[in-house]
């Protein structure tokens, strides 16, 4: 089962690209407004996610839960809004490469963050230096990435 894990995370990192192109044309065919794009893609969502927790059933039990629980709790909503406001943003002025690139770092550093000082409740994963050399290859894949072609115009003439 654990195979199956990786595969499933491997296709949303394919779903985070695909939404992003998809959400970046929307805002294009909305006159180019990002934010009513966003908006637009987060109640697709919403709705989609309703109609599978109704399915599932528990959403009343969950909803009556809601008011006991932190309000920090709600935040990964807020960011997910403003990941997605920013990718419909910078996908047009930066590319997809690069911003897609860029986010999976912030992600990198984040998690291994969160995993190390087992932050929100996550289980505690130390960060070995092992670890640590494969995001300095990471990093430095993406540095080629963002600037293959200064450095190919610069070093292979």
């Amino acid at each position: 089962m654990g195979m199956t894990y990786y595969v499933i995370a491997f296709a949303a990192g394919l779903g985070i690209t695909l939404q992003t192109t998809l959400n970046s044309q929307l805002a294009k065919g909305l006159g180019g407004d990002p934010v009513t794009a966003a908006l637009f893609s987060f109640t697709a969502g919403a709705f989609s996610l309703g109609i599978y927790a109704l399915l599932r059933g528990g959403l009343m039990t969950s909803l009556a839960a809601i008011p006991s629980q932190p309000l920090w709790s709600l935040a990964g909503g807020m960011i997910g809004a403003c990941a997605l406001f920013s990718y419909v943003v910078l996908a047009p002025k930066i590319g997809f490469s690069a911003l897609l690139g860029l986010a999976i770092v912030g992600q990198l550093l984040s998690s291994q963050m969160i995993d190390h000082f087992g932050l929100l409740g996550a289980v505690r994963r130390p960060v070995s230096l092992l670890r640590l050399g494969g995001m300095l290859v990471m990093l430095i894949g993406l540095a080629v990435m963002l600037f293959s072609d200064r450095l190919s115009a610069r070093y292979l003439q």
